[in-house]
């Protein structure tokens, strides 16, 4: 997986995790990745500073804060290399299913289905979820048609 800052011809700023960079080129060019503040669906890869792996004897270096507010659209990237504690990925996961739930439609048991009718053009491209066998999952990346399965935890510790 790979974290890219993306802009919007409005300018917004946001950030979007794809698996690779030919994942987000392809989505690109279908225009299936929309600004989450205006909808533009013209975005294109705004300047970032590489996030480098450090060496063992190393001590991990405090990444500087950017000048503009950001606007996560997905769990954010961990600060360091280091390994998260359970807790710490639970939360992140939280905020990921608040951010999915926030950002795309619900469409069920039907998810198969309607990534093809978008995928296609019959349907107005969105961020969706739902459920999927992993069966359909594979029979939809075999389509060309991407899809990312996430662990669904409950919103809250209650």
């Amino acid at each position: 997986m790979i974290l890219f800052k993306l802009k919007c011809s409005a300018g917004h700023e946001f950030e979007a995790w794809f698996r690779d960079n030919a994942a987000c080129e392809r989505q690109q060019a279908r225009h299936q990745i929309a600004c989450p503040e205006c909808g533009d669906s013209a975005v294109e890869k705004a300047p970032m500073a590489p996030r480098l792996g450090r060496s063992r004897g190393e001590p991990p270096k405090r990444p500087q804060r950017e000048e503009q507010p950001r606007q996560e659209v997905q769990a954010p990237a961990p600060a360091t290399d280091a390994p998260r504690s359970p807790a710490d990925m639970r939360r992140a996961l939280q905020e990921l299913r608040k951010q999915v739930e926030t950002h795309c439609d619900y469409v069920g048991p039907h998810f198969a289905d309607e990534a093809r009718a978008i995928h296609r053009g019959e349907a107005p491209s969105r961020g969706i979820y739902g459920e999927a066998t992993k069966a359909e999952s594979e029979k939809l990346a075999d389509e060309g048609i991407e899809v990312a399965s996430i662990p669904w935890v409950p919103p809250t510790d209650a």
